[in-house]
Formats: C-alpha cells, structure tokens, sequence
C-alpha cells in the first residue's frame, strides 16, 4: 500500500533523479521490519472501524422484489461494472465478483479516495516509521477487489448486503506490508457505485413492456 513519489527536479543545484532514488532508498532503509509491521497494524486499526461503521451504514438494503430477480440484477450490476464472476450460487443467494483495483471505482473516484485517505494513512504511519511516511502511497497494483452479496428472502422481498475486500496478487513494490482493508473513502464510494447501477438496473427491467401471457 505504500510507496515513494517524487516532487519535479530542476538541472541547477538540484539533485538528479537517481540521487533523489537513492536518498529516498537509504531513508527506507532505517526503517526496520517491526516499525513497518507497526505502522500497518495502525492504519489497520483505523481502516478497520471504519470499515465496520461503512458496512452498518451502507452494506445492506431492502428491496420489494422477487429473489430470483434481484440475483439477476445484481449479477448483471456487478459484470457491467467492469467485474469478473468467481464463485455463483443462486441457490445459495451468493455471487463473488472481483476485479483488478481499483475498479468498481472510476478513475476520478479514486483521485478523490487518494487525496481524502492518503494524509490520513501518512498521519497514522508516521508515529511508528518517522519521516519515510511521507513517502508512502497507496498501491494497488497487485491487488485485486472482491464484491461479495448475499441475496436472502425477507419479511417483505428481499435483503441483500455487500462486502468489498482486498486480495493480494503480488507484493507491493514498496516492501511496506499491505493493509487488510480498503481507504474508506474508496469503500463508501465503492459501494454507492454498486447500489446506484443496481437501481438503475431494477428501474429499466421494471420499464420493459410486459410480455403477454401464452395462453
């Protein structure tokens, strides 16, 4: 989840490139495997209630519909959102989805999570890492994101709640460890996209005319 980025260097009295590779190189190296392991228990920590609280607050929805229908509209959101089928069992009222990160989120989604959660993620690293946390970014390349829903009759239709979760496919080019949760930021918005084309799917399929009864 982290990283180092650089500022713009100038030719006259600047150091190159390389050598500003190679200081940021050096600062890295004073950090040890604990205070590493330490900084990311932090933002875990935090991530982690907030997680929670987003999932409370936004994971679970009710709809007057027939079950059958709204695991079609689901299946159907999740695929139009650039995401991938891995495990499907309607009997179950289950569908796992996942994609390379960040989708479901746009790229303007993501810019906003990056300047919302990056200073916070930074804030709570540096107590454990010092300076090199001004360094560290948000990777997600070698991540994946998984949409999980459930999709159960209800008292009156149906429940549905959705997870989103990060998976590892290769390690971050940092060295930092990864987080086990998502930025806030990108979960809420995450999970709004999913809803949002949700409805909108539920409201075109209600808009089709009717087939007529075979008789």
């Amino acid at each position: 989840m982290n990283g180092l980025t650089t500022g713009r260097m100038h030719a006259h009295g600047r150091p190159t490139l390389a050598c500003l590779y190679a200081a940021l190189s050096l600062l890295s190296g004073c950090v040890s495997d604990q205070q590493k392991y330490d900084a990311i228990v932090a933002v875990n920590r935090e991530f982690r209630s907030q997680y929670e609280a987003i999932l409370a607050e936004k994971g679970t929805r009710g709809y007057m519909m027939r079950r059958d229908d709204a695991f079609s509209a689901m299946s159907k959101t999740l695929a139009e959102l650039g995401m991938r089928p891995e495990s499907v069992d309607q009997s179950l009222g289950f569908m796992s989805f996942y994609a390379p990160a960040p989708t479901p989120l746009s790229e303007e989604d993501w810019r906003a999570t990056v300047a919302a959660d990056l200073p916070k993620m930074r804030e709570l690293a540096r107590p454990y890492i010092g300076f090199p946390a001004e360094f560290i970014k948000f990777e997600p390349e070698g991540l994946q994101l998984v949409v999980n829903a459930t999709i159960l009759d209800g008292p009156a239709g149906v429940v549905i709640s959705i997870t989103i979760r990060m998976r590892q496919i290769a390690p971050p080019r940092s060295g930092m460890p990864r987080r086990d949760y998502p930025p806030p930021t990108g979960m809420r918005m995450g999970l709004d996209r999913v809803w949002t084309r949700f409805e909108l799917e539920i409201g075109r399929r209600q808009a089709l005319p009717r087939q007529p009864t075979a008789r």
